[in-house]
């Protein structure tokens, strides 16, 4: 599932498997391409929608997220509700 929110020039867009949704926020980006040579099956940027969220376990998505250096990447835990930003 994939959905975007736009507030003014804030934007976020998500990816959900039902049980982690990654956002990004591309303004924030800083395309350092950490998380798509480290995780291709999730990350790849010749596609759209980028970010394939099937293409990994959900652990697996969260530690690559994690090691985002501009915090373009967060997630959360959709039972949790609560956004963790990388």
């Amino acid at each position: 599932m994939y959905i975007y929110i736009s507030m003014d020039d804030n934007i976020k867009k998500e990816y959900s498997n039902g049980e982690v949704t990654v956002t990004w926020e591309p303004q924030l980006c800083q395309h350092s391409t950490k998380c798509w040579k480290e995780l291709a099956g999730v990350f790849d940027p010749r596609k759209k929608p980028w970010i394939n969220i099937s293409g990994a376990e959900t652990e697996a998505i969260i530690q690559q997220v994690k090691q985002c250096p501009s915090g373009a990447l967060g997630y959360f835990m959709n039972d949790k509700g609560t956004d963790n930003k990388a």
